[in-house]
């Protein structure tokens, strides 16, 4: 009598057969491998690399130096911005009424949304399309601006001169604050070369007279 040999385990081979959905190139997928055709499908995006959204430093330098000079201060210490407020260089992004930022004239990012007039783009998830304008970071389009003023504009163009004046923070800066000021930061007080006198003062203000 042979000695009966364990049982054998059957393997089963199933076929499922699933609807197929016919795509470009007439190749077929399964309604699964179709979803996730589109599940893992991405829109490129533009390269942020070549519009960044800060200013690069030369692009900075140019910037203020194209800005109206304020009488009798030197003009890599002061600024008007483009409203004619009063600026200081070392004060950068801060919220004070010297402070400035270097503003996009053309906002950055701009949003426009409308409906497509293309029906075969339209489904029940997405009724719109959404169109970024984004201004370049570029001189031309480079201006220095009060730093409140920046804040309140946002990404607006709509806003005309006389409304970015309204929201300007307003302050009386005589000379002698502005040597001060010059003498925190830098150490010295220099002139502009329209003044008519000193180009330079470490500890006296009488230059400062004339504003």
């Amino acid at each position: 009598m042979r000695p009966s040999s364990p049982p054998r385990r059957r393997t089963q081979t199933t076929t499922t057969t699933t609807p197929s959905a016919s795509v470009l190139d007439s190749e077929l997928l399964t309604e699964e491998e179709t979803t996730t055709f589109f599940r893992n499908l991405q829109i490129s995006s533009p390269d942020s690399s070549a519009n960044p959204r800060s200013f690069p430093y030369s692009v900075k330098q140019q910037c203020w130096e194209k800005a109206e000079k304020v009488r009798g201060r030197d003009p890599d210490r002061w600024r008007r911005d483009a409203l004619g407020n009063i600026v200081f260089r070392k004060l950068v992004g801060c919220p004070g009424c010297l402070c400035h930022d270097y503003d996009h004239i053309l906002p950055y990012s701009k949003v426009l949304s409308f409906y497509s007039e293309d029906f075969s783009l339209r489904n029940d998830s997405c009724e719109t399309q959404v169109i970024i304008l984004g201004g370049k970071s570029t001189l031309e389009n480079c201006q220095v601006l009060q730093a409140t003023v920046n804040r309140s504009k946002g990404n607006r163009t709509e806003l005309s001169r006389a409304e970015l004046i309204q929201k300007s923070s307003y302050c009386r800066v005589a000379g002698r604050d502005m040597d001060l000021i010059e003498l925190s930061a830098y150490g010295n007080v220099r002139r502009g070369q329209d003044t008519g006198g000193c180009r330079n003062s470490m500890t006296n203000f009488s230059c400062s007279n004339f504003f």
